[in-house]
């Protein structure tokens, strides 16, 4: 396993990670107007803004334990096409774990969660993409 390049993987995946939730959240409002519509379950932007920090930390935590993952699958190939296969994979186990979970346990609705489940799906085929382009296992001599 290339150590430095997982490590690179990680810090690319969270910056496009941040500029897609950054697109997603800040330029499109169909996804952000339907997450208001829930107030007693999310917080407001300023409350958010107060645990960014430790969120950014633990999003970059995270993409570093997806990273290793790769790189631990990795069998050769095409960057984007693995990549994206991965980020297809994390993105499924994602909506399972994360946004079906959520609408089962919070009170939201199933046009939140159809928003969600699309808009996750897609951010982790990108991220999955971007570490299957960065990722370079090392040469054996």
């Amino acid at each position: 396993m290339n150590y430095p390049r997982v490590l690179l993987a990680a810090f690319c995946a969270f910056i496009a990670y941040f500029i897609y939730g950054g697109i997603l959240f800040g330029l499109l409002p169909w996804l952000r107007t339907e997450f208001a519509k829930y107030p007693a379950v999310y917080r407001s932007q300023e409350g958010i803004k107060s645990v960014m920090p430790f969120g950014m930390f633990a999003m970059f935590v995270a993409l570093v334990a997806i990273a290793v993952l790769y790189a631990m699958i990795y069998s050769g190939g095409s960057g984007v096409t693995e990549g994206a296969r991965f980020g297809a994979l994390i993105g499924v186990f994602a909506i399972g774990s994360f946004v079906i979970h959520n609408y089962v346990n919070l009170n939201i609705g199933l046009k939140l969660t159809i928003q969600q489940s699309i808009a996750y799906f897609v951010q982790w085929v990108i991220v999955g993409i971007v570490i299957g382009l960065v990722y370079k296992p090392t040469v054996n001599p």
